[in-house]
């Protein structure tokens, strides 16, 4: 099952006030647009997102979808539905068996509701998102006061429709060619599920969602920005912590100087290992992966191939902040202990907390490098070596 979603954001929303078109505003820190792109990226059913846009707004579109994996922008046409049947055009070639249509304006919208579209999909040929109308409806008298009431309406059978809507891509191909060809059409359908439904295909609502807003006015806006404070409190709310432990131990061998945290530290030895023997960095390795589940760095990088000899740890260590950062996690503090009787940590100590700083795009106040002995006793005390412990800590998504 293919399924693309078309972005459609060629508008310019002259309803928002000065300034920048509204998809292009930022609501904590970022774009309406980006929000919207990321969230179908996201999406594990999502094949590909297609992006409809103002030819004006290249630039604007460009900066807004750095590093973000999406289709060749499409241009758009001088109505939503033109730009809507412009993105259609573009991605036929991919033959896709599904399209979600999304207004840009709206960047709040949710990875169950994007589930609840495309699911609904499998026994419709179209799903919108919507929300039963509770309140009670006015229509006013035509002439110079509008503001007069004429009649009360029945709210019965009465639904507020949102986006993503979905369709089977051939049924809505169909149905925006038939209507292209009728007198007038350029913007005679406000919604693309009124299209489907002017050919008679039926169209399903499931649940909409308050949050999903339509950003038109100012006053969206100012809204928006206090949604996203309350959203940023519920995904706080929905992390975990957790820790994962390493520990490593490598021997001296001849050399002149040891490598720790990615420092070399003069010294009447080395330390022996297939790759720069980096104890304390491959202690920190495993205490990342075991804040995921994810193993201990010998599964990731075996001692027993050979292109992993004299590789720097740095290699090791980005790796494992990767699996974490993949599992949508982020470092909140790394602790490591370095045992040894020499050489002396302490005067590294600060130059190898930067190093790490650097690696993992830290605060190096996020890291504690301590160093101890083992009063003498034990291989460590031998000066037989070095062994190093660490501890992470993490915040997590929560699991299912």
């Amino acid at each position: 099952m293919t399924c693309i979603v078309i972005v459609v954001g060629a508008g310019r929303g002259s309803r928002a006030g000065e300034g920048l078109p509204k998809q292009y505003r930022t609501i904590g820190g970022e774009t309406i647009v980006r929000r919207c792109l990321k969230a179908f990226l996201a999406h594990p059913d999502v094949s590909a997102v297609c992006p409809v846009i103002h030819s004006d707004d290249r630039d604007l579109f460009t900066q807004s979808a750095s590093g973000l994996d999406v289709l060749p922008v499409v241009l758009g046409g001088d109505t939503r539905q033109s730009s809507v049947f412009n993105g259609l055009s573009a991605i036929a070639h991919l033959e896709p068996d599904y399209v979600l249509i999304h207004d840009a304006a709206r960047p709040f919208v949710s990875q169950t509701m994007i589930s609840a579209v495309i699911g609904a999909l499998n026994d419709y040929p179209g799903a919108i998102p919507a929300l039963r109308v509770v309140d009670t409806l006015k229509s006013s008298r035509t002439g110079d006061n509008q503001r007069l009431i004429d009649t009360t309406r029945s709210r019965d059978g009465l639904w507020r429709a949102q986006t993503p809507q979905g369709f089977r891509y051939g049924d809505i191909m169909s149905a925006h060619e038939q209507c292209a060809s009728e007198p007038g059409h350029s913007n005679k359908h406000s919604d693309d599920a009124s299209i489907a439904e002017s050919c008679g295909l039926d169209v399903v609502m499931v649940d909409g969602d308050e949050r999903n807003i339509k950003l038109t006015t100012p006053a969206d806006f100012e809204r928006a920005e206090t949604l996203f404070g309350q959203l940023e409190i519920q995904r706080e709310s929905q992390r975990e912590t957790r820790t994962g432990m390493g520990f490593d131990v490598h021997r001296f061998c001849p050399g002149d100087h040891v490598i720790l945290c990615g420092v070399d530290i003069p010294h009447d030895q080395s330390l022996a290992g297939h790759s720069d023997a980096d104890v304390a960095m491959h202690a920190l390795c495993d205490a990342l992966y075991g804040c995921i589940g994810g193993g201990d760095i010998g599964a990731h990088f075996p001692p027993d191939q050979e292109k992993w000899r004299g590789v720097a740890s740095k290699v090791f260590l980005l790796h494992a902040a990767q699996q974490v950062l993949d599992a949508g996690g982020t470092i909140s503090n790394l602790d490591l202990t370095i045992i040894c009787e020499r050489p002396k940590i302490g005067p590294h100590r600060e130059a190898m907390q930067g190093a790490l700083a650097a690696i993992l795009g830290l605060d190096a106040s996020r890291i504690n490098i301590k160093a101890t002995t083992t009063e003498r006793l034990g291989f460590t005390g031998r000066a037989e070596g070095i062994a190093a412990q660490a501890i992470a800590t993490i915040s997590l998504p929560l699991g299912d």
